[in-house]
């Protein structure tokens, strides 16, 4: 077919315009000694083989455009030009393979007030192991205090930019969803909490949703922060009744406590949860609950009860574990102190050991255990064979660092943080050595990240890998939960 001259034009300039942007990358440049400010804050940081094309802008708002230029230690070249950088996703993969256990060199040149600055150049390293998972799936919530709008889980594929609703509340804004738990990052076998006029702990296991009632009146409450058994059959929760307070001039404005929590199993088969003295003291809040990989022991936190809300800065949680059958389901006969965070005035919260059993990775704050508020919080490594405890000083920064969890290789962990802007919640993913030696994390890549996260109103909470999509049926799931047909629960304590 003969093109029209008017079409034929336009084309070439098209090309002309592409091909100069292409080859646009500034020759007298002004050379600075020092690195660049880009956001986020890529500068040395470790990703794995796999992971989405790391695109990032100039922190400074002044500054109009910027030319960047990517090589590889093994080989291979990118250049990106515009207001922040857009690698092709294709390119981007081939590159970071091929440079596997080696690094990627950046060079940066930003515009500001018409005039170029050449930066010192950074490296990317490249691991030499890649991420087993697929994604990972978190909450997404607006960090509200009484009332809550749009919130629901989701999962995000790590090779892209890629996310899909889990499960929302879209269509009932009344429904609080809770933490999406999977067992070891299997999306075959998962947990989710929801709150509201049609409440209930949805439990997925051996293919089928099953709607447990989300109140137990033995138990007092529902059931709450949960973490699978290994074995699939026992899912461990507490049961907490939690009030909140606001402060007028600290720097953590939301207040969260526990008036009393206890923790127990849960049997997928028969429907029970195991009680337990030893874990459901009258005087202590036991919380927190995590099986070993092994399954033999359950870790949980406890501290003494204070007179709430007068004494909520007194309540410090130390890290302990009790053995565990999963051939009869049954509770130790003696508790083990890991970690008396109470004798050095902190607290501990959140135990997550790694998989292959070498490490247990918590959250140290000063008094507590909801430390997405408190900006105290950092993240400490236990190591489990030689029982000494220290921080991930390359992880954490003077803002909340909180919750995590493990990849399935225990080479990878992600967590939350509000380093960012004091306010929202972001993931962040870093590598840890043979030796606990951990990498600098990284923020999830997004497309154009400075846009989204400055646009964006939602914190991530509760972030896990997952190791394929989770394929859930929401409509169904939805449709369960609006039937109001529930599964009792029935408590069984042994003295």
């Amino acid at each position: 077919m003969k093109k029209s001259k008017t079409s034929f034009s336009f084309s070439l300039l098209l090309s002309v315009c592409l091909l100069t942007a292409c080859t646009s990358s500034p020759k007298d440049a002004e050379v600075v000694d020092e690195l660049p400010a880009i956001y986020p804050d890529y500068v040395e940081v470790t990703i794995p083989v796999g992971i989405a094309p790391l695109n990032f802008a100039m922190a400074d708002d002044s500054v109009t455009a910027i030319d960047v230029e990517v090589n590889g230690s093994w080989g291979g070249t990118m250049h990106s030009n515009g207001t922040y950088t857009d690698f092709d996703i294709e390119q981007w993969h081939a590159m970071v393979k091929q440079n596997r256990g080696g690094q990627l060199n950046v060079s940066v040149c930003a515009k500001r007030d018409g005039e170029w600055k050449r930066y010192r150049d950074f490296n990317i390293h490249v691991a030499k192991t890649a991420l087993p998972e697929w994604g990972i799936t978190y909450r997404r919530i607006a960090p509200g205090y009484e009332m809550f709008g749009l919130m629901g889980i989701y999962e995000r594929e790590l090779s892209t930019f890629e996310e899909k609703s889990l499960l929302d509340n879209g269509a009932n804004e009344g429904m609080c969803i809770n933490c999406h738990t999977p067992n070891h990052t299997n999306p075959d076998q998962y947990v989710v909490h929801i709150r509201g006029g049609n409440g209930a702990t949805l439990m997925h296991v051996n293919g089928k949703d099953e709607m447990l009632k989300a109140v137990n009146d033995s138990l007092g409450g529902t059931m709450v922060y949960p973490y699978w058994h290994p074995g699939g059959r026992y899912c461990a929760f507490s049961t907490n009744k939690t009030s909140q307070m606001f402060h007028i001039k600290k720097a953590n404005n939301v207040e969260v406590y526990d008036s009393s929590s206890d923790v127990f199993v849960y049997d997928t088969e028969t429907h029970q949860l195991i009680g337990d003295t030893l874990i459901m003291k009258k005087y202590w809040a036991e919380n927190c609950p995590a099986f070993s990989p092994d399954g033999k022991w359950l870790y949980f936190t406890t501290a003494r009860r204070q007179i709430y809300p007068t004494d909520y800065d007194k309540e410090r949680y130390s890290l302990c574990r009790v053995s565990f059958d999963p051939a009869t389901g049954q509770i130790g006969q003696h508790v083990d102190t890991l970690v008396n965070a109470a004798a050095e005035g902190k607290s501990v919260s959140w135990p997550r050991p790694s998989y292959d059993g070498r490490y247990l990775m918590y959250t140290l704050s000063d008094y507590g255990y909801f430390t997405i508020w408190h900006p105290e919080s950092d993240l400490w490594l236990l190591d489990l064979e030689t029982a000494q405890c220290r921080p991930l000083t390359p992880v954490n920064s003077d803002r909340a660092d909180s919750f995590h969890n493990w990849s399935s290789d225990s080479k990878w962990f992600l967590f939350t943080s509000r380093r960012d802007d004091g306010r929202y919640s972001r993931i962040y993913i870093s590598s840890i050595g043979p030796d606990g030696r951990a990498t600098k994390p990284f923020m999830l890549p997004q497309r154009d990240p400075k846009r989204f996260y400055t646009q964006s109103l939602y914190s991530y909470n509760t972030p896990d890998f997952t190791a394929r999509p989770v394929g859930n049926d929401s409509q169904a799931q939805i449709k369960a939960l609006e039937s109001g047909e529930r599964i009792p629960t029935v408590l069984w304590m042994k003295e």
